[in-house]
């Protein structure tokens, strides 16, 4: 008897992370991520089962990896010139120093691809507009969640799926470090408070 073995069926959504655009944008937009909230609202709001956090690596971020990996992430390193590079090795000039590229388009692009069968649909953590041919791709087969950006500065390349748009700068109350946020508004609130008082005339010292 000839056995028939069912396709697995996708069980949840997948996140893919540029790390790179998303660290940059939300310091732009002065604020600093939460990971582990993070990772938790992929999970709750998003049905997210798996996250992936593609960085370019650097021997000197080895705990942020683990710490990464330890809040939930599947941490996908990109090889970078430095994994190659000697470290005792003098350089007579400056400009000889091997730069650190940690560029992560490519292999984001392969896993989603090599996951596709894994996953209901997919969420692009990225404001990137290299990217666009690969949500365009995933639209067009019902597998695009959403794309998230981290502020509102994203790529003009991205304007067509304004519907699957979502800024986490909007999201910054939930997500951002909570010590980090209350300096921030601590900061805000002594300031207005010596404005007022400097322009309160009775104001008494």
């Amino acid at each position: 008897m000839k056995r028939v073995f069912k396709k697995k069926k996708a069980s949840g959504n997948y996140a893919f992370i540029d790390s790179q655009n998303l660290n940059l944008g939300i310091q732009r937009a002065g604020w600093k991520m939460d990971w582990k909230k993070f990772r938790a609202y992929l999970k709750d709001h998003y049905d997210v089962e798996k996250a992936f956090m593609f960085i370019g690596y650097l021997p000197e971020n080895e705990d942020l990896y683990t710490q990464m990996h330890e809040a939930g992430y599947l941490v996908a390193l990109k090889p970078t010139l430095e994994m190659f590079s000697n470290p005792d090795e003098e350089k007579k000039d400056d400009k000889e120093k091997i730069p650190t590229k940690g560029n992560v388009d490519a292999e984001l692009v392969m896993y989603v691809m090599k996951e596709l069968p894994n996953y209901k649909k997919a969420i692009i953590v990225s404001g990137d507009g290299d990217f666009y041919s690969l949500i365009e791709y995933l639209g067009d087969r019902q597998k695009l969640l959403c794309v998230m950006t981290p502020n509102w500065r994203y790529s003009t390349l991205l304007k067509p799926f304004e519907r699957y748009i979502v800024r986490l700068d909007t999201l910054k109350n939930q997500l951002a470090y909570r010590t980090y946020f209350n300096k921030n508004k601590r900061d805000k609130t002594h300031i207005d408070g010596q404005a007022t008082k400097a322009h309160n005339p009775t104001h008494k010292k």
